[in-house]
């Protein structure tokens, strides 16, 4: 921002919070909250309309033209080497949000959720992100802070976590046999039908039925488990983040910045999410590379540049895309 619009600002907006000026913050979320009204009003003019490819391809591609410009705004403001991490923690989470994708499809389809549908849950799966990390991410800062030592945790648990990865056969795609859905499913009282886009409605009592009582509908479950799958990326992508940069600005924009197109991501990418099977192995090899970077960090005191971490990162990214779709080339989808 202009020196000169700075200097007439209220002081408090001036003043320091997580390491930044409330002006940044609030310019950042006056961008997101933009960003969520055009997605609610116009992507999803039509309450029951399916986004067609070419308006996700359009909404998807002005999302990462407006993350790259907010990079370069934080250049700007901030130096090279907080741009340098930006890009790097959003060229992460992006990449893992390509995976995420594959989880949230398994969702829907195993519920069952028709495509006019999954939009709204898309919506209100993106706005619960938004909070749940930005708790999760004030935390990390907060405990990083005061334990320093923590960094270390996290570099092992990446490299723990990126192995696994590696050499253990994927296996969440067994939804039915999820715990937090067989709680509900013996918990809760779940309509056995849709009921459009409500995730609630009133309905007879079984028990009594001159009375009526709330139930919640499978879209609600849906909702839950999205918000579910969320949390668990979240575990991998925060460390990752925070391997790179212990700036909780910019560790919370890059995250936000990446997950607040992943609706118009999925609708984009879902039927051929498929063809993404070797992106899991890169994204393995990208927590490995970011656990061992950051533990190298801690116990040999040696800093790497963050352009040669982003050009790493970038590298194993588009590795993993590329050898994903030349492998699938033919088939179907």
């Amino acid at each position: 921002m202009d020196m000169n619009l700075i200097a007439m600002l209220p002081e408090w907006m001036k003043a320091d919070w997580l390491g930044h000026p409330v002006w940044m913050w609030l310019n950042f979320l006056t961008i997101i909250l933009s960003v969520m009204v055009y997605d609610l009003g116009l992507f999803s003019k039509k309450k029951d309309a399916i986004p067609s490819v070419k308006k996700s391809l359009i909404n998807t591609l002005i999302y990462i033209a407006l993350a790259i410009w907010f990079g370069w705004s934080t250049w700007a403001d901030l130096g090279p080497k907080a741009g340098m991490e930006f890009f790097t923690g959003y060229a992460m989470e992006l990449s893992l949000s390509i995976d995420n994708i594959f989880v949230i499809s398994l969702i829907f389809s195993s519920l069952a959720i028709p495509a006019q549908y999954r939009h709204r849950v898309l919506f209100w799966g993106i706005l619960g992100v938004l909070l749940l990390r930005g708790i999760m991410i004030a935390a990390g800062a907060a405990l990083i802070t005061q334990f320093s030592w923590l960094l270390l945790i996290f570099g092992a648990f990446l490299l723990f976590t990126g192995f696994k990865m590696l050499f253990v056969e994927n296996e969440h795609g067994d939804i039915q046999n999820n715990a937090t859905l067989k709680w509900m499913q013996k918990h809760l009282p779940i309509t056995k039908e849709l009921h459009k886009e409500r995730f609630f409605v009133r309905l007879p009592n079984p028990q009594q039925p001159a009375r009526k009582m709330t139930f919640i509908t499978p879209l609600f479950v849906a909702l839950v488990l999205v918000e579910i799958a969320d949390l668990v990326f979240a575990v991998d992508s925060v460390p990752a983040v925070f391997a790179v940069t212990q700036d909780p600005y910019i560790v919370y924009t890059s995250n936000i910045f990446a997950i607040i197109g992943l609706r118009s991501l999925f609708f984009l990418l879902e039927d051929m999410v498929h063809r993404f099977e070797y992106l899991s192995k890169a994204l393995a090899f990208i927590l490995i590379f970011i656990g061992g970077k950051i533990t190298a960090s801690q116990l040999l005191h040696y800093h790497m540049p963050t352009e040669i971490s982003l050009a790493i990162v970038l590298t194993l990214i588009a590795s993993g895309i590329g050898i994903s779709l030349i492998k699938t080339r033919k088939k179907k989808g």
